[in-house]
């Protein structure tokens, strides 16, 4: 079984002054980032590989979570994912090492709400509703696969969490 953990960059400042490439998170992001790091751990799912787009915000989103999280993990920084389409993901997707059986994917949107939603053949529909709905920063959705990530193709996955900040903020376990 592989495992997908699709997550929308943390929130951003609106402009640093570098462009949007270099944007980089606010204080809420970063606290966004960290909660989603704690939940991964606490949920036992740490990933053993890590991909993330050369956005600055994408990157302080993954050392925000990283930090939470046991274990070591081997991190590629893609360039090509930065504001990448879906089609794009799938096929970086489908290079994904077959050694890693938990990939975390930081990236943006409305690339990954799409590449969510394609990829999620099946699952619990009323968390499939609530991903449609609404894909807001620091979310996180998390896809099965019964097949190598070369074989992933669209309806392969099944839909097992859609998670967003608010839920996790306020809760006892979050600090």
């Amino acid at each position: 079984m592989r495992r997908l953990l699709l997550l929308r960059h943390a929130k951003a400042a609106n402009d640093s002054g570098g462009g949007d490439s270099e944007r980089p998170l606010t204080e809420r992001g970063l606290r966004d980032a960290i909660l989603m790091g704690r939940y991964l751990a606490r949920e036992g799912f740490a990933p053993d590989t890590a991909v993330v787009s050369s956005a600055r915000r994408t990157r302080e989103t993954l050392d925000a979570v990283r930090h939470e999280l046991p274990g070591a993990m081997t991190v590629f920084v893609e360039p090509r994912l930065y504001l990448a389409e879906a089609p794009t993901l799938m096929d970086h997707l489908r290079r994904t090492p077959e050694t890693t059986q938990t990939l975390l994917a930081i990236g943006h949107n409305p690339g990954y709400q799409d590449l969510a939603i394609a990829l999620s053949g099946s699952g619990d529909l009323a968390i499939r509703r609530d991903m449609l709905h609404k894909f807001p920063t620091c979310a996180l959705t998390i896809i099965e696969f019964d097949c190598d990530w070369a074989k992933v193709k669209t309806g392969a996955g099944r839909l097992i969490r859609f998670v967003v900040p608010a839920q996790l903020r306020g809760r006892p376990d979050a600090d």
